[in-house]
């Protein structure tokens, strides 16, 4: 008898997120579902929870029977199966948060990245000295050691940027998080010289929303929208005082997406805000 896979990923308990909106859409209980599928009703709820891996065949059948005619999405989710291999986060499994390697896991994952950021330097884009400078302000404050991981994780994070088939990644900096100083001024400097280096590759757009262009909406907190396959599939993450928050509901996603949109009509044309930057560095 198949056992419960011990490892729940981000991505397993997604796929199981979506089967479990499917069924409901359909008016469907778990139970009539296994009784369609020839499966137990502890089989699906735990396909559903993520505990359970599932085929790509079984996840079409469980589609037919649910009525849902949107083959992309379909496509989509039977892909999600396919994943054997552990991704390289899982070496922090029993150093890092839970949440932090589920985010790392979904933005290696995704097909396009835009992120806004009000206080801080968005983290791919940070330097390993802006990095360290950064975690070693936390409440309660980290061990050196722990510093360190997070350190190490965050720039292994930055290799998505640097693949042979990266995904686009716009960030929007607001000028605060800019200004920041986090370090000795040589740092800040670095940093933001890093900025206009990163800036300069081609699937990379770097937008400054200055102090003078007036209000627009945001909580202050940093918003990371990860591009699914589908539009249906796509991920926000928060940053919050207690860890990354992943967020996958319809109704959040459209907002967030609407609140990116408006940042981003807040920001200066990428050249000019590469002036921007450059100015910004001169002045230190």
């Amino acid at each position: 008898m198949p056992q419960p896979t011990p490892l729940l990923t981000a991505r397993r308990r997604r796929l199981g997120i979506e089967l479990r909106r499917l069924r409901e859409r359909a008016d469907l209980s778990a139970t009539q579902a296994a009784a369609l599928v020839g499966a137990t009703q502890s089989r699906v709820s735990n396909i559903e929870a993520g505990r359970y891996g599932v085929s790509g065949e079984r996840v079409r059948t469980l589609a037919r029977h649910y009525d849902c005619t949107d083959e992309p999405l379909i496509d989509a989710l039977a892909a999600m199966t396919g994943e054997r291999r552990r991704g390289w986060w899982e070496e922090y499994r029993d150093i890092l948060a839970p949440r932090m390697l589920d985010l790392t896991e979904v933005e290696h994952h995704a097909t396009a990245l835009r992120v806004a950021h009000v206080i801080n330097i968005p983290g791919l884009l940070q330097t390993t000295d802006h990095a360290r400078a950064l975690f070693s302000h936390t409440v309660p404050p980290l061990k050196p050691h722990e510093v360190e991981h997070r350190v190490s994780h965050r720039i292994k994070r930055q290799a998505i940027l640097h693949r042979e088939q990266p995904p686009p990644y716009t960030a929007i900096i607001h000028e605060a998080a800019l200004r920041m100083r986090f370090g000795d001024r040589s740092t800040v400097r670095a940093q933001l010289d890093h900025l206009t280096e990163v800036g300069e590759l081609g699937h990379v757009t770097i937008a400054v929303i200055p102090f003078d262009s007036g209000p627009f909406h945001t909580s202050g907190q940093g918003i990371d929208y990860f591009h699914g396959p589908v539009r249906q599939l796509d991920t926000v993450q928060l940053d919050t005082d207690h860890g990354a928050e992943l967020i996958d509901s319809p109704a959040q996603l459209e907002r967030y997406h609407l609140v990116l949109d408006r940042m981003e009509q807040a920001a200066l044309p990428e050249a000019k805000s590469r002036d921007f930057i450059v100015h910004l560095a001169r002045d230190l």
